[in-house]
């Protein structure tokens, strides 16, 4: 690290202007080729996938699902014929439409007017996948059926193809997010040189990774969600990764040393850490592709692309930037104080004190308050929010409040079977499952075109939502007794299908796979810390609190998105399940940056433990030393987060809340308080290992000698940790 440190410094204009011409070419590229993003998930074998392979053959795959325009008239009939006319006139326009294969008149045969003649339901096939859909795809549809609007006449948009109407833009949870920490680096170094240098570090690794994201998505399965959860990722550790080091360069200068030396000392401490922490969160972020879910692997991927530039622009970017900047990344109050040397028996000092004298109250309380928190996980249940669950402003929200109440809960969420009958005898077959549907308990009603092709459609309408447990149920019956299947010697294929089935069917995949990869993780998390730290009992009682944080922010998430504690006054509608693919990308993303504090904490503690052999010592200097900084990260991370759970988009809201609560808590509860007492009460035993294990393990350290000016010991209680 000092080498690369010390060239960039050297070399910092050209560092500079290469990171620049990076970033242009990668957007010229990113432009000139595009994107092409899946935005679907594939659980290839399940049932819900072999009909939508069955409709992409049959060229049917707009009939999905669920997309509609619907018409609410408060002052008339939906069925007045001169309203009728400018109604259907409308639908032949959007008809017309690129990327429209079809408007179901909801007059004709099969059509969609309620019992009171006040709603109707146009449904909309589109060409394309409704879950690949863009803003692109779907805003001349809604440009045309809005004509219809007027003071009695509310037109809104309902199903998947329309989601891309909902919430605002990520870039502008990006834009919240700088301003909220740039607002914590100013008051955390009072210099807007401090302030700027980790907000341009972090920007240009979030620049340059999108464009390569984007990039990778013509090569790999990325779905449209990935650039957005690798933007809250990377913005939050890039920030924080550039925060560390700056704040180990600026105690180096606060210490006497010369600026290129400073820097070079800032990489080969505060550097290699946020390597080994870079690298454990790209691992946990890859590790999401063991699960075999082309949805997970892509934006595992996409978080781990962000990540590595983070590291990249942390470890580069940062040494040049100094050297551009001078003693001016130190505020002119801090230049004219001058070297400070000597103990700082400030906050962190005095707060690990009171932990030391009693590490069993605190760190029982800290654990009761934990525990606290992780109760509602218990009642956690995994599914998918339908549109009933968007904000109240939103238009899928509202013409699902309208379909729910004129046609029932369940026209909200059809079931698309996908029937393949290449016989007469099949077709017949086919007939008579249609009519034992519509006696079928929980089917509210079946529209089925007539079987005369080989492959057709039949749509079932539940009595129950699409998030009903009800509706899971039914599901499972129709495909476990209704059905015919092979083995009863029938060649008709019958598949159930559409988004309520698919969401239906992640959910059972991933609770199947859920506990082989929480082990993987802690296991994973285990041998790194026992890796770099040569202890048994440090990685174990990390594991057991990153545990703790993950249930407490799943209890916090769950207490708001599906008991509804605040929800709407937040923008993030009624509540319903959690995503089912929440807790393994929550649980993948906490152990990696819970990995990051866990590192710059206890490798300030392993540092002093190797130079005095005394406990107390090491974890008072450990927690002096970091407290200020750990807080500081903690707190941007915190504000990033949150912006994006006001986005308006109901699983980033899941995910930046959950993201916001379990640092809060880390930072603040687990790391200042139940580890140091946990650390305390157990002494020597935290830094031991069977000599056998020692002997095989292969070494990874993160520590490194700290040369002071004329040999003068690091400060005891820094701002900064002088290991990482």
């Amino acid at each position: 690290m000092a080498t690369i440190a010390r060239w960039c410094f050297r070399h910092r204009y050209a560092v500079l202007a290469l990171w620049v011409v990076m970033l242009a070419a990668l957007a010229v590229t990113s432009r000139t080729w595009g994107t092409a993003y899946d935005a679907g998930i594939s659980l290839p074998g399940s049932d819900s996938d072999q009909a939508q392979l069955l409709l992409r053959t049959g060229g049917l795959a707009g009939q999905s699902g669920g997309d509609t325009i619907v018409v609410h008239r408060s002052d008339g009939a939906i069925t007045d014929p001169a309203f009728r006319a400018r109604f259907s006139a409308v639908l032949g326009n959007v008809a017309h439409l690129p990327g429209v294969i079809a408007v179901h008149d909801p007059y004709g045969p099969g059509g969609k007017v309620s019992a009171d003649g006040r709603t109707a339901i146009a449904d909309v096939d589109f060409a394309r996948d409704n879950q690949a859909l863009t803003l692109d795809d779907v805003q001349p549809v809604v440009d045309t059926a809005a004509r219809l609007r007027g003071d009695d006449v509310r037109v809104e948009f309902g199903g998947a193809g329309f989601q891309s109407l909902k919430g605002r833009p990520a870039s502008g949870s990006v834009v919240i997010g700088l301003i909220a920490a740039a607002v914590v680096l100013l008051i955390a170094f009072g210099s807007l040189l401090s302030t700027a240098i980790p907000l341009l570090s972090a920007v240009l690794a979030l620049g340059a990774a999108i464009e390569t994201i984007g990039l990778l998505t013509h090569a790999l399965s990325i779905d449209s969600l990935a650039p957005t959860v690798a933007a809250l990722i990377g913005l939050g550790v890039g920030i924080d990764y550039a925060l560390f080091i700056v704040t180990r360069h600026r105690s180096g200068l606060r210490a006497g040393l010369e600026v290129e030396e400073s820097a070079v000392q800032a990489l080969r401490t505060a550097g290699r850490a946020v390597i080994f922490a870079g690298g454990t969160v790209t691992v946990a972020m890859a590790g999401l592709a063991l699960l075999g879910i082309n949805f997970l692997t892509g934006i595992g991927v996409a978080a781990a692309i962000m990540v590595a530039f983070a590291v990249v622009a942390a470890t580069t970017l940062l040494p040049a930037t100094f050297g551009i900047v001078g003693v001016r990344v130190l505020s002119r109050r801090e230049r004219r104080r001058g070297t400070v040397s000597g103990p700082d028996n400030g906050f962190w000092t005095r707060w690990v004190g009171v932990v030391q004298r009693r590490p069993v109250l605190l760190g029982a309380a800290a654990t009761v308050i934990m525990l606290a928190l992780a109760v509602p996980a218990f009642s956690i249940r995994l599914g998918s929010a339908d549109q009933g669950n968007d904000p109240a402003a939103s238009t899928t929200r509202k013409a699902y409040d309208l379909v729910a109440e004129a046609f029932g809960p369940g026209y909200n969420g059809p079931l698309v079977l996908a029937a393949q009958a290449p016989a007469p005898a099949d077709r017949a077959a086919l007939n008579q499952l249609v009519t034992s549907l519509r006696g079928e308990p929980g089917v509210a009603s079946v529209a089925a075109a007539t079987p005369t092709a080989p492959i057709s459609v039949v749509r079932v309408t539940p009595t129950t939502s699409p998030q009903s447990a009800d509706t899971g149920r039914l599901i499972d019956r129709l495909r476990d007794s209704v059905i015919p299947r092979a083995e009863q010697g029938t060649t008709l294929r019958v598949y159930v299908g559409g988004q309520t089935a698919l969401f239906e069917d992640f959910g059972a995949v991933l609770g199947d796979n859920l506990p082989v990869f929480i082990a993987v993780v802690v296991a994973l998390g285990c041998l790194l810390l026992m890796l770099a730290f040569r202890s048994i009992v440090i990685p174990l009682t990390a594991a057991v609190m990153n545990l703790l944080a993950a249930g407490a922010s799943f209890g916090v998430v769950v207490a708001v998105f599906q008991h509804g504690w605040g929800s709407e006054a937040l923008g993030l509608g009624k509540p319903g399940p959690i995503e089912a693919f929440l807790p393994v990308m929550l649980l993948a993303i906490l152990f990696g940056l819970s990995m990051d504090y866990q590192v710059f904490l206890v490798s300030r503690m392993h540092e002093e433990w190797v130079a005095s052999g005394d406990n107390p010592r090491a974890v008072r200097v450990g927690i002096a030393a970091t407290g200020r900084v750990i807080t500081a990260a903690a707190a941007i991370m915190v504000c990033v987060f949150l912006a994006f759970v006001l986005g308006g988009r109901r699983p980033i809201g899941e995910f930046g809340l959950g993201l916001a609560t379990a640092i809060l808590l880390d930072a603040l509860l687990l790391r200042m308080v139940l580890v140091p007492a946990v650390m305390q009460l157990l002494g020597g035993a935290n830094w031991r290992i069977p000599h056998r294990l020692d002997r095989v393990l292969p070494r990874i350290s993160i520590d490194s000698p700290q040369p002071q000016p004329g040999g003068r010991p690091a400060p005891e209680a820094d701002l900064a940790p002088t290991t990482y």
